[in-house]
């Protein structure tokens, strides 16, 4: 009788120890597909605010060289570079998304959280120009203004 009861215990113990093991394991795997569920979203949310990023960038540049140029029909050198820059921003951009869509529910946690970084670097980088702009645009109006009241 002892030796079923040993064998009991025994068998008791192992099945624990596996459902422990199985608890953990559906645990881990669950907070790696929340993780991989939240990177994804938030390379998407950065993507959103870079594309904002660059198109309010265009906006402030198209504005910009509307109140200084005598034809605005015909951009400068410089404000087409800008463009240019801008446009291969939006492109590389666009390259970002396609890869999120078609890569990202197959990249490993390693390649998401390089390509965040990645496209956190971008904005970062475009905060400056973006201050910078808001800054001339200011002072442009401020200069329209001035003129406007100097006119009789």
């Amino acid at each position: 009788m002892s030796s079923v009861n040993t064998h009991l215990t025994l068998g008791l113990a192992l099945l624990f120890i596996l459902l422990a093991a199985l608890a953990s394991l559906t645990l881990f795997y669950r907070q790696r597909t929340y993780r991989r569920a939240g990177s994804v979203r938030q390379l998407l949310e950065l993507a959103d605010r870079l594309e904002s990023d660059l198109k309010t960038c265009r906006a402030g540049l198209q504005q910009a060289h509307a109140v200084m140029s005598l034809n605005p029909d015909l951009p400068t050198t410089g404000e087409q570079e800008a463009r240019h820059a801008i446009d291969a921003g939006l492109r590389s951009l666009l390259q970002q998304r396609i890869w999120i869509r078609d890569k990202a529910p197959r990249a490993t946690q390693q390649e998401l959280d390089e390509a965040a970084i990645t496209m956190s670097a971008a904005r970062q980088r475009l905060q400056p120009l973006l201050t910078g702009l808001n800054q001339a645009q200011h002072a442009l109006d401020n200069a329209v203004r001035e003129h406007i009241r100097r006119e009789p």
